[in-house]
């Protein structure tokens, strides 16, 4: 098993930047591929980018690509998700999730094992 917990939310004005953190108990950090998610008021819990084990390989929404960037440190057991250029439409609680390497890079919220509790991005206009 995996805990996660991420930090690095905050209340940020539109074309600001803001770096989150997904810390992650355990040594086995590297054996789960990271997923992260977006859920804003009333909408459903949508994908943004997910990052293999290794660090090697990562996918991302379309909404986001060229803005964000995830990345990880497992000799910290971190993965982290920068985002650039923010804009109003990326206020949400943002969530980490881990999934097995033995399985694909998650892309929806039932795909994951283990989650984070959440940190909230606010973007004024």
């Amino acid at each position: 098993q995996v805990q996660l917990v991420e930090s690095g939310g905050g209340l940020v004005q539109a074309g600001g930047s803001l770096r989150l953190s997904c810390s992650a108990s355990g040594h086995t950090f590297k054996m789960y591929n990271v997923g992260w998610f977006r859920q804003a008021p009333a909408k459903e819990r949508e994908f943004v980018a997910a990052i293999s084990g290794g660090g090697g390989n990562c996918v991302y929404a379309d909404s986001i690509k060229g803005r964000f960037t995830t990345f990880r440190d497992n000799a910290k057991n971190t993965a982290y998700l920068q985002m650039n250029n923010l804009k109003p439409e990326d206020t949400a609680l943002y969530y980490c999730a881990a999934k097995s390497i033995k399985f694909p890079l998650p892309r929806t919220s039932d795909e994951c094992d283990y989650w984070g509790q959440g940190t909230q991005v606010t973007v004024s206009s």
